[in-house]
């Protein structure tokens, strides 16, 4: 089966469909088709057979032009069920792709259409709630863009991370939750080192479904300007973005836009994004943007060539381990448009709780286990996350953006987000207006912590009946 060795620029083949009878295609004239299929990559020299997200033609994902209206049918083409989560959008709850709490799944051979506005814009992307699959690579790009993101003459590279395994993730999840002697007070584990940044050891990390052994080679223009749309698609991988000799501004998190900040590294936890605007070489030399796993001597990345650019061999393995991803950085940053000042009508206080050797997660609320976060519509609500476990937590909250507004009691302005860490033995104060009535799954973004347990549910008192 061909797929596109660009991966997120253009189209370079037609992916095989499975074997299920094809569906009829709905007519409307802006409807996208998007197939959840099989496809075949390469890893390490070996053929492997994933999962994926794409258009007739190949297309990975979708990239929707400004006025675009958000108007789709999802055609399963596996011979398992599936549903696919809209990330970072603010769809009617019935449509974000939530197993049994937003739709039921989609059936082998089956489809589903959406149809809502496309919003907001910016870097979003789509994966799989349905079991495990998003280890499976069931994941891919969702670019809305804006006008001002088209009208400042800069090549579109989307980066889109993820981590591989030659273990199937049933088997990657069976183990991780097998019995573990109890660690003794002051050892290596109970110091929140070493094992803790990362519960799987992976065989490889991708970028643009590739390792660096066999890069993603984007053509650029000498000196010219590019948006780098990084997304971290991993299912368990925090990664800290490393651009080399160059400078890069980061420009919007989780695709909402931010203050400019200038730097040479970025973290980036899981389900997070970062769009960040590079000067290339004037010379017509090479770049490199690399991605270093936390707690991790590897790394994956691309390559941002000029036609005649060399490019250089470059190690999937680093002499040091990739750096924790803390919350340095995100107390610098600051929405270009912050929320309006309004007094909080409603705190919920969240404790994320666990340990690796139960592996038993979970996410109280209100003290209580189960219990969703009840909130009424038109409201300005503070969520405050506390983290008691040696584990970080990426929390994600469905169909709404955040403003990050306190870390560790530090008061801040902070960014638009969907997707915040939280480090170990820290907490993390967001804010949000609930405009967006519905039964919202919110939890931590670490698939095998959702598996286990740290998940839950932000539901308004009066949800819109399902149509």
């Amino acid at each position: 089966m061909n797929i596109s060795r660009r991966g997120f620029l253009a189209a370079a083949g037609v992916a095989a469909s499975a074997s299920v009878a094809r569906i009829p295609i709905a007519e409307a004239s802006q409807r996208k088709i998007l197939y959840v299929r099989t496809r075949q990559i390469e890893v390490d020299g070996k053929a492997v057979t994933r999962y994926g997200v794409e258009q007739e033609n190949g297309t990975f994902g979708l990239f929707l032009d400004p006025g675009d209206h958000f108007d789709v049918q999802l055609v399963n083409e596996l011979s398992d069920s599936t549903l696919v989560h809209w990330h970072g959008m603010e769809e009617p709850w019935q449509q974000d792709g939530v197993p049994y709490l937003s739709a039921l799944p989609i059936a082998p051979g089956s489809s589903a259409n959406y149809n809502f506005a496309a919003k907001p814009t910016g870097t979003r992307w789509m994966h799989s709630h349905f079991g495990l699959q998003e280890q499976n690579l069931l994941a891919s790009p969702l670019i809305i863009r804006d006008k001002a993101a088209m009208q400042e003459n800069a090549q579109e590279v989307v980066l889109f991370l993820e981590d591989f395994s030659w273990t199937s993730p049933e088997e990657i999840f069976a183990n991780l939750r097998k019995p573990k002697p109890l660690m003794k007070m002051g050892s290596k584990s109970d110091k929140d080192t070493g094992p803790d940044l990362n519960d799987v050891k992976f065989d490889a990390f991708l970028a643009n479904d590739r390792t660096l052994d066999d890069p993603d080679v984007i053509a650029v223009e000498k000196g010219g300007r590019v948006r780098l749309r990084i997304i971290n698609a991993s299912a368990s991988s925090n990664y800290t973005i490393d651009l080399g000799s160059l400078d890069g501004t980061l420009v919007a998190v989780d695709g909402n836009p931010v203050e400019p900040l200038i730097g040479k590294t970025f973290p980036l936890a899981i389900a997070q994004r970062a769009d960040i605007m590079l000067e290339l070489p004037s010379d017509g030399s090479a770049a490199a943007v690399l991605a270093h796993c936390e707690g991790r001597k590897m790394r994956s990345g691309i390559v941002l060539a000029p036609k005649g650019a060399r490019v250089e061999k470059i190690s999937t393995v680093t002499d040091s381990e990739g750096p924790r991803v803390g919350l340095d950085q995100e107390l610098l940053l600051r929405a270009a448009t912050p929320l309006i000042p309004h007094k909080v009508q409603r705190r919920i206080p969240v404790k994320l709780t666990g340990s690796m050797s139960s592996y038993i997660w979970s996410m109280p609320i209100e003290g209580q286990g189960g219990m969703p976060a009840v909130v009424s519509e038109k409201q300005r609500v503070e969520i405050i996350m506390t983290n008691e476990t040696p584990m970080s937590h990426p929390m994600h909250l469905h169909g709404h953006s955040f403003q990050v507004v306190e870390i560790n009691g530090k008061r801040i302005a902070g960014a638009l987000r969907d997707t915040i860490m939280v480090p170990p033995k820290t907490q993390v104060t967001v804010v949000l207006d609930t405009l967006n009535p519905g039964l919202w799954a919110f939890h931590c973004h670490n698939l095998y912590h959702l598996a286990a347990g740290m998940f839950s549910t932000m539901a308004y008192r009066h949800v819109p009946q399902t149509t």
